[in-house]
């Protein structure tokens, strides 16, 4: 089929404005898009040829596969090719190119040899000719030692591994110009511990003995893909008997119902229809039309040949030909699995990016919308809508039919099949584990109690953990946080009674390695989002003291300090929970972090004055004043940011307290502050609450911990350097009565305001800037801190800026960048920059705290909670603030001197 030339436009159009992947690919191959826009998809294909013997097989694959992806969406987009068609081309590259890799490593390997003796057997989407846009291959590798061509002094099995290894190295690795195809052969037999390729004897042995129910479905969906086919044939039809079994018993039965029950198991912002919405696992999705077509063909197709069919609408219509299912159901189900394909293909184009999801941010969701030629994201869900319920319709009666097993199998063979069901593929290791849980081996699980705990549990908890983006992964992390406990009974009834708390628990173990280690040391922190209060926007300082009186009223010293670290434990892991479910602008967590350490910060000192005045008396006139720097003075602390502060006193350095054990006033005030200082970091029986850093004080770590304020005074008028002074520009006092906070202020403000030399200042915030530089370099790729551009060099430009200027002294960041944007002293565009930065800033802190990128299952987390669509324009952007702070600081500092030799 051709399309009118407006069609092919109009697909053009929509790809270069929705499909960044996709555009810059049209932007390489200009040649590719002309032929398509004179003489139509197939025409175009006919002119893309593979990479010829002899070439660069890296770049010659990676480059046919950009132009193939190009045109296949272009075909797609302006409707001369179906579904149907697109998947088939799709699977046909996937084909040629294992072929052409294949090819490849034989050549290096042995270049005289003709490829022979190793083949690939598709599995999944590959075998059903139903790749998607976007998609791992999921292939099994067999050889047949006696064929295989190998070097004289080669081992067969060495020179198969080698062969195979190469030729998944030219498919997966990602180069300057991409990759071809992202390969994934865990659905061997035992990956853990096997070869990649293994020989055709050895992986028939074992489909005949040993393998699981899940495998008996994969094999459902496959065929010789590349490589030696008839090799590949040979070895399908000897399984044959394992994978079609003529009579069904009643255990297999339960384990297609235990597959089934599973499939619904996966976050719930997933499955219903809306932003969000997975189209692959959510209920009324593709997994559901894929998953009714293939209990019907394991009922059926053990009897009767014509069902055995890889393709999922092939399926479907031999079904229906064959009576077994009602051919208006089939009709449908095909028509409804074109519809989810076409938009998961959507989906994919748009960043060549494996994701079924529909995106949570309505500007990316109305940019897949208009690459399907529609509104917006409205008129999208109202197509999907009608399509997602008759499909969970269909799929409820599959459901109903059957009698539901009770809890989760105990059976290995049934435990495999619904742990495939639910997600762990292949499932051998939450095998192992789960029966390690169930062996009494742990101590959190040695009672009778919390067996029956844990498998009141099991159900929801492996549901939730197999929907996570790395399954196996996040079990792991979940059976480290398990062995942790003393007792794990009430951890588990609670899992089970709030099925919500498993998938939130997988969400931080799959995402947020700070909360996740939080979690293991505290798990009962996960109690407190039981209370719907977890998930409401954060407390100022007010409130909280407000809300944990009642809680704290007549508490000892030590009890008090418990209960807050409790309290503030909770509280900042909710914020952190709300972050990684998307719920919270990161610029209001940070904010709410910091009320919540000032919260804190005011009931421990209280309680420490209470106990030191108890034993000392007060000094006559006098008080404890802290000033905050730094993150907690401007209002914006991250999830593990430390407080810096500085300790002051009011009143006479003379005086003396009145208490039975008298003090002098500088004695008296150091020892107090060092017991402030403990009360917010010295770990106890509820963990450690902040770390604290007092080097901004007066002389820094040489000078006294705690000097009155009019020494304060004294100190910045007349010795204090001009990075004191920078650093006073994020001070804020953050305890002590209204009068002494006042007084601190008032000092801080005759300090800031008196004139400062924008030259000297200057320089000298250069040379501590580069001082810093030498000392800290970035932690990593993704320090937003350190580097060029990033926040350090942010507010070193704003700082200077600050004092030259003599203006906008306001501790918080983003208010004083509005103040010298407006007075002419910062560019437009820094408060964007800096809230980009900021935003990065807060939630790295929980995803990737070692200043590397996050784990891929948490960047498209991260840029959507920073305002981006994807990863890659989360990275665009980033780079792009960076270049804005960068220029800016550029502009003020002085140049660099060259030194003296």
């Amino acid at each position: 089929m051709t399309a009118p030339p407006a069609s092919r436009q109009s697909a053009l159009d929509r790809l270069t404005a929705n499909a960044p992947f996709l555009a810059r690919l049209a932007e390489i191959n200009p040649d590719d898009v002309a032929r398509f826009l004179d003489e139509g998809t197939d025409a175009a294909l006919a002119r893309v040829a593979p990479p010829a013997p002899g070439d660069d097989i890296m770049r010659g694959l990676r480059q046919w596969r950009g132009r193939i992806a190009l045109l296949l969406a272009l075909g797609d987009l302006s409707g001369e090719h179906d579904v149907a068609a697109t998947t088939r081309h799709l699977t046909a590259f996937a084909d040629a190119a294992c072929d052409a890799a294949l090819a490849a490593a034989f050549a290096e390997r042995v270049p005289d040899e003709a490829p022979r003796g190793l083949a690939v057997i598709a599995l999944g989407k590959l075998g059903s000719y139903e790749l998607n846009y976007s998609s791992d291959i999921d292939p099994i590798l067999i050889f047949d030692p006696a064929t295989l061509p190998r070097r004289s002094r080669d081992d067969p099995d060495e020179a198969a591994v080698r062969i195979a290894r190469r030729m998944v190295e030219i498919l997966s690795a990602r180069t300057a110009d991409g990759h071809v195809l992202r390969v994934d052969l865990r659905l061997r037999p035992h990956p853990e511990v096997t070869p990649i390729v293994l020989p055709e004897s050895t992986a028939i042995s074992y489909y005949e003995s040993q393998a699981l129910a899940w495998e008996q479905a994969a094999f459902i969906r496959s065929r010789a893909s590349a490589g030696d086919r008839a090799l590949g044939e040979r070895f399908l039809a000897a399984i044959q008997p394992f994978i079609w079994r003529r009579s069904l018993d009643f255990r297999q039965l339960r384990e297609i119902g235990a597959m089934s029950d599973r499939i619904r198991d996966h976050f719930a912002q997933g499955q219903a229809l809306g932003p969000g919405y997975d189209l692959k696992r959510g209920r009324g999705g593709i997994r559901e039309i894929e998953f009714f077509a293939q209990v019907h063909q394991l009922i059926y197709g053990g009897r009767d040949p014509s069902l055995r069919v890889p393709a999922t609408v092939d399926a479907l219509a031999a079904l229906a030909r064959a009576g077994r299912v009602a051919s208006d159901v089939a009709e449908r189900l095909t028509g409804h699995y074109a519809v989810l394909r076409r938009i998961e293909h959507r989906l994919q184009m748009v960043e060549d990016q494996q994701t079924h999801s529909l995106p949570v941010q309505p500007v990316a969701l109305d940019g897949v919308a208009r690459l399907d030629g529609l509104a917006d994201g409205a008129a999208l869900l109202a197509a999907l809508e009608p399509v997602v319920a008759d499909v969970g319709a269909v799929y409820d009666r599959l459901v109903a039919e059957r009698a539901a097993p009770g809890g989760l199998p105990r059976d290995d063979g049934e435990l495999a099949a619904a742990l495939a069901a639910a997600g762990f593929d292949p499932p051998d290791a939450a095998l192992r584990t789960i029966a390690e849980w169930r062996s009494g081996k742990l101590r959190a699980l040695r009672s009778p109690a919390a067996l029956e705990a844990l498998e009141t549990a099991l159900p929801e908890l492996v549901g939730a953990l197999g929907a996570a983006p790395d399954p196996d992964a996040t079990l792991r992390r979940f059976d480290t946080l398990v062995s942790g406990l003393p007792s794990a009974i009430n951890f588990f009834h609670l899992l089970a009674a709030q099925p919500a708390l498993a998938r939130v628990a997988t969400r931080i173990l799959s995402l947020a390695p700070t909360l996740a280690d939080a979690l293991a040391a505290r798990v009962e922190l996960i109690e407190g989002l039981i209370d719907k209060r977890a998930f409401e926007a954060p407390m100022d300082k007010d409130g909280l003291l407000a809300e944990w009186a009642p809680g704290l009223a007549g508490l000892d010293y030590e009890r008090l300090l418990d209960r807050v670290r409790d309290r503030v434990g909770e509280r900042r892991f909710a914020y952190g929970v709300q972050l990684i479910a998307g719920s919270a602008d990161p610029l209001v967590a940070a904010r709410g972090y910091a009320d919540l350490a000032e919260a804190a910060l005011q009931v421990l000192a209280d309680a420490t004055v209470a106990e030191f005045v108890a034993a000392h008396g007060r000094v006559p006139d006098s008080e404890l004043v802290v000033l905050a720097l730094g993150r907690l003075g401007g209002r914006a602390l991250t999830h593990a940011s430390d407080l810096d502060l500085i300790y002051l006193f009011t009143g006479d350095h003379l005086a003396e307290s009145d208490g039975p054990r008298p003090l002098g006033a500088t004695t008296y005030y150091n020892r107090l502050a060092q017991r402030v200082t403990a009360a917010l970091s010295v770990p106890t029986a509820a963990g450690k609450l902040y770390d604290v850093d007092t080097r901004l004080r007066p002389q820094g770590a040489q000078g006294p911990l705690v000097v009155t304020v009019d020494s304060f005074e004294r100190y910045q008028r007349e010795e204090a350097w001009t990075w004191e002074h920078m650093a006073l520009l994020r001070a804020r006092p953050v305890y002590g009565s209204d009068a002494a906070r006042a007084a601190v202020e008032r000092v801080v403000a005759e300090v800031l305001a008196r004139p400062h030399d924008p030259g000297d200042v200057a320089r000298d915030a250069a040379g501590m800037r580069d001082k810093i530089a030498a000392h800290k370099p970035p932690a990593g790729s993704l320090d937003i801190k350190g580097g060029p551009g990033g926040l350090v060099d942010l507010e070193f430009a704003m700082q200077v800026a600050q004092l030259a200027g003599g203006r906008c002294h306001d501790p918080r960041i983003g208010e004083a960048l509005a103040c010298l944007t407006a007075a002419g002293l910062a560019p437009e565009g820094i408060g964007a920059a800096h809230d980009l930065l900021a935003r990065m800033l807060v939630m790295l802190r929980l995803t990737a705290p070692a200043g590397e990128p996050p784990a891929a299952a948490a960047r498209q987390l991260v840029a959507s909670a920073c305002g981006e669509p994807g990863w890659p324009q989360l990275l665009a952007a980033h780079d792009a603030a960076r270049q804005e702070v960068a220029d800016w600081w550029a502009s003020i500092r002085p140049p660099q001197q060259e030194k003296q030799g």
